[in-house]
C-alpha cells in the first residue's frame, strides 16, 4: 500500500509545504528539529486538522483532497495514533483499554489476532492492571496495542519515547523494533532524536522549516555527509542489515553484510537471522596499510568516497565497503597526516559494533 502525502498550510509566519510518499511497510521517521512541522504533518494525515491545500491518499482511499473538497474525519481514516502521553483510560484495565480500540475497528480482528498482538507486545502479565499500576514502558506498549487493534491502514507514533527516561526508553525500544518487523504496517514515527532513527527507521524524511530537505533509506542517509550537514548532526559510522552466518568456537558470531563480515561477541540469534547493526563513527579507525598484531576483530578493506573537515579538531571520512557506506570520525591531525583523498584504498578498523534485533 502506498501512502501519498501533500500538505500546504500557513500558521502565522510558519508555512508548511511538504510532500512525500511511503511505498512499503515499516517505519518512516519524520526527523528534524522542534518546530520543523513533524507533528503538524502527522495531525494533517490523521485528520486532526484541515490543511488549506493538499491531498492525502492511504492506498486506494483518498482521505483528504482540498480541490475535491474531500475531508474524512479521523475515525473514517483508519489511522492508528499513539501520542506522547499514551492517553489510556485510567478507570479501565489494560484488557479493557485494548478492547476499546478493537470494538471501534471497521474490521474487527478475531480472537487469534487479539492474542497475537498481546503476545507480540508482551502484555499478558498485566492485562488485569489499571494504567496507574503500569511503568512508562508498559503504558507505551498498551497504547501501541490499542492502536493496532483498531485495524489501522497506517500507524502514527508521535514522539512516543519523549516522556520516558533512559531506562524506560531502553525497555520500549526492543518492542518498537519487534512491532516494525512483525506488524506489516506502514508507520510514521515522529522524532527529533537521531538515536531512535538509527535504531528503528527504515526510511527517513528530514524536515526543516516546514519543508522536506532530504528523504531516502535510513541505511543510505544516516552515514551520508551531506545529510548530516542538512540535519545538523554528526554522521553515524554505519547502519546496515547483517545476517548471522556462524557461531564460532572461539566465542564470536560472524555477521555477513554487503561488503564483508563483522565479528561480534557470541549472540543468541540463530544462523540465518537478519539483524540491524550500527557503528559509531568515533569507533572506526583508519589505516593506509593492513594492520597486524592488533586486538580488533574487524578490519575491513574500504575505499574513500568523500571527506570533510568537520570542525577545528575532527574530520569525517566516508568510506565504501562493497555497497555499504561507513563513516570514520578521526582527528584533523590524523586526516592531514594520512593525506586522505577520495578514491584512496584504506583499511577500516572497527573497535565496537552495536547489534539490534531486526
Amino acid at each position: 500500500m502506498t501512502i501519498d502525502i501533500r500538505l500546504h498550510h500557513r500558521f502565522g509566519t510558519f508555512e508548511l509545504n511538504a510532500a512525500f510518499a511511503i511505498d512499503k511497510p515499516g517505519i518512516t521517521a519524520l526527523f528534524g528539529p522542534s518546530g520543523a512541522g513533524k507533528s503538524t504533518i502527522a495531525n494533517g494525515v490523521a485528520g486532526l486538522f484541515r490543511p488549506a491545500e493538499g491531498r492525502v491518499v492511504l492506498g486506494d482511499h483518498v482521505v483528504f483532497d482540498s480541490q475535491s473538497g474531500i475531508f474524512l474525519p479521523p475515525r473514517a481514516r483508519r489511522v492508528g495514533y499513539v501520542f506522547q502521553d499514551a492517553r489510556l483510560f485510567p478507570h479501565m484495565s489494560v484488557a479493557s483499554n485494548l478492547r476499546f480500540g478493537w470494538r471501534r475497528a471497521e474490521t474487527r480482528a478475531d480472537a487469534n489476532e487479539f492474542a497475537r498482538i498481546v503476545d507480540m507486545l508482551g502484555l499478558e502479565s498485566f492485562l488485569a492492571r489499571r494504567p496507574a499500576k503500569l511503568s512508562g514502558g508498559e503504558t507505551s506498549r498498551v497504547a501501541l496495542g490499542r492502536a493496532l487493534l483498531s485495524s489501522p491502514r497506517l500507524l502514527i507514533l508521535d514522539e512516543p519515547l519523549a516522556a520516558l527516561d533512559a531506562a524506560r526508553k531502553a525497555e520500549i525500544l526492543p518492542w518498537l523494533g519487534r512491532l516494525r518487523d512483525e506488524a506489516a504496517l506502514p508507520m510514521i514515527y515522529v522524532t527529533h532524536a537521531l538515536d531512535e532513527v538509527a535504531r528503528l527507521a527504515d526510511s527517513i524524511v528530514l524536515l526543516r522549516d516546514g519543508r522536506v530537505d532530504a528523504r531516502g533509506a535510513a541505511f543510505d542517509l544516516l552515514p551520508d555527509l551531506e545529510f548530516s550537514n542538512l540535519a545538523g548532526t554528526t554522521p553515524l559510522g554505519a547502519v546496515l542489515a547483517a545476517k548471522v552466518t556462524v557461531h564460532r568456537d572461539d566465542g564470536l558470531t560472524e555477521l555477513a553484510f554487503d561488503g564483508g563480515a563483522l565479528f561480534v561477541p557470541r549472540l543468541e540469534s540463530s544462523a540465518g537471522a537478519v539483524l540491524r547493526v550500527r557503528l559509531r563513527a568515533e569507533d572506526v579507525m583508519l589505516a593506509r596499510v593492513a594492520p597486524e598484531g592488533i586486538s580488533a576483530n574487524n578490519v575491513l578493506p574500504v575505499t574513500v568516497a568523500a571527506a570533510r573537515v568537520a570542525d577545528d579538531s575532527h574530520a569525517d571520512v566516508q568510506l565504501l565497503c562493497g555497497a555499504t557506506k561507513i563513516v570514520s570520525r578521526i582527528t584533523r591531525s590524523s586526516f592531514q597526516r594520512l593525506e586522505i583523498k577520495p578514491g584512496m584504498a584504506m583499511f577500516a578498523i572497527v573497535k565496537s559494533v552495536i547489534v539490534d534485533s531486526r
